[in-house]
């Protein structure tokens, strides 16, 4: 990775490429110390702090720490996620956008300019959703009057034009930077919160010395995860292709041998982001309608013990949180799946072009081959994903104040945007037939 890093800095054109690229991120961190008017931090920090596991403090993970400050970006390219996973379902499920990825090059930008329309549509709702919780927290400013409203359009306003304005830097990157701009955005705001951590474990050690040799451990394993991370990221399943030859006058064409790769984890993050924004709806409606405590000499009714029994199966500190975060994540990764692969698609297609799986009959034969396959493979990745998920929430079980949660999904982000990061530019270099890197 280093020595493609050095190799790409010594072609003009791609180290200032990775200079625009830098000075993106640059301004997408000063952005995120950007303060919005009429905002209390310090409310704002112990309402987010006090709420593990919910949608809130999720989203703080994603924008870098700028929602728990009440920034500029606080939303980050949380809409633009939502969008883009929203446009992608209704890819399948609607003709017209299917066709309009048919199209090529042309139906993409299409789809982009639409997407970039539907983020802006849910960043004005999610700006005014935020600005009612901060409201009712009492974490704004001025709630009644004309400086009542005139700070409600401030605040809306100025999330919404915040998470514009990150969309339009991350395709800034993706014209004239490196490429892949809103996932280096999300890497560069997780990342940011890497020294904050690290401080933190230290002061925690400092405060109490059993953790001497804990916290030691959890970096090594950290260390460990990284590797398997890598190792999965980069694992494929390769299904064998054979086409037939055919004689067309003089010429012979096909009869060549290839392959369809199968990534293991050929789903990324999106299962871990579907299954996390579900199992927070709970923890947020906790937010806004808390647990009954009863009066003294009070009897809870029926639906008030229910209401808190229901908040607490669905607590971050309950066990049963993790165990239907794990089923929730397979059950998105084979969902995700199965839109992205179509075994009968597939297996018309090799048949159409005079190909095959060796050993298997064309039709139905190669659909339920490449089926079986996928259903396999899909359900390695799927557990992959859920230890990783899972696994921060059980160290924070046994030790609660190390308070690592969300790490192994933001070390998947990490090593997947350093992954597609060093596959750009050796592509790039390679279009350049760069000495260094073809030795």
């Amino acid at each position: 990775m280093f020595s493609t890093f050095r190799s790409a800095w010594k072609v003009p054109e791609l180290r200032n490429k990775i200079l625009y690229t830098l000075l993106i991120i640059l301004i997408f961190r000063i952005g995120c110390h950007i303060p919005v008017p009429f905002l209390d931090a310090d409310v704002l920090a112990g309402m987010l702090g006090g709420n593990e596991g919910s949608i809130l403090n999720y989203m703080d993970i994603l924008s870098g720490g700028a929602l728990s400050k009440g920034t500029l970006f606080a939303l980050a390219i949380q809409p633009y996620i939502n969008a883009s996973i929203i446009m992608q379902l209704l890819t399948y499920a609607l003709p017209p956008l299917e066709n309009m990825q048919k199209e090529g090059e042309e139906g993409r930008k299409k789809i982009q300019r639409i997407t970039g329309f539907v983020a802006l549509a849910i960043a004005g709702v999610m700006s005014y959703a935020y600005y009612v919780t901060m409201r009712n927290q009492g974490a704004v400013k001025y709630t009644t009057g004309f400086y009542g409203v005139f700070t409600a359009v401030i605040i809306i306003f100025a999330f919404a034009a915040g998470s514009s304005l990150v969309v339009w830097l991350g395709n800034r990157i993706n014209d004239k930077g490196i490429g892949n701009g809103i996932s280096m955005l999300l890497f560069a705001g997780i990342v940011s919160r890497g020294p904050s951590s690290i401080l933190a474990m230290f002061e925690l050690v400092k405060s109490d010395m059993r953790y001497v040799f804990v916290v030691p451990v959890v970096l090594i394993v950290f260390i460990i995860m990284i590797g398997f991370i890598v190792f999965m990221n980069e694992s494929e399943r390769r299904i064998p292709i054979q086409y037939a030859k055919r004689v067309v006058g003089r010429k012979q064409y096909g009869g060549q041998n290839t392959h369809i790769p199968i990534k293991i984890a050929m789903s990324g993050v999106m299962p871990i982001i579907f299954a996390m924004a579900i199992m927070s709806l709970p923890s947020t409606i906790g937010m806004f309608v808390p647990a009954f405590v009863a009066a003294e000499g009070a009897v809870l009714t029926f639906w008030q013990k229910f209401y808190n029994g229901f908040l607490s199966f669905f607590s971050y500190q309950s066990p049963w949180y993790g165990i239907l975060y794990f089923a929730l994540i397979i059950a998105f990764n084979y969902f995700y799946v199965s839109m992205q692969y179509n075994p009968i698609e597939i297996a018309n297609n090799l048949r159409q072009n005079n190909g095959g799986i060796p050993g298997i009959r064309p039709g139905k034969p190669t659909s339920d081959h490449i089926k079986r396959i996928l259903s396999k493979i899909t359900l390695i990745g799927a557990v992959f994903l859920g230890i990783i998920a899972i696994f921060p929430i059980l160290t924070n079980l046994a030790m609660p104040n190390l308070n690592i949660a969300m790490g192994g999904t933001s070390i998947l982000i990490i090593v997947s945007v350093v992954l597609e990061t060093v596959r750009n530019l050796e592509s790039q270099m390679m279009m350049r037939h760069h000495k260094g890197f073809l030795e």
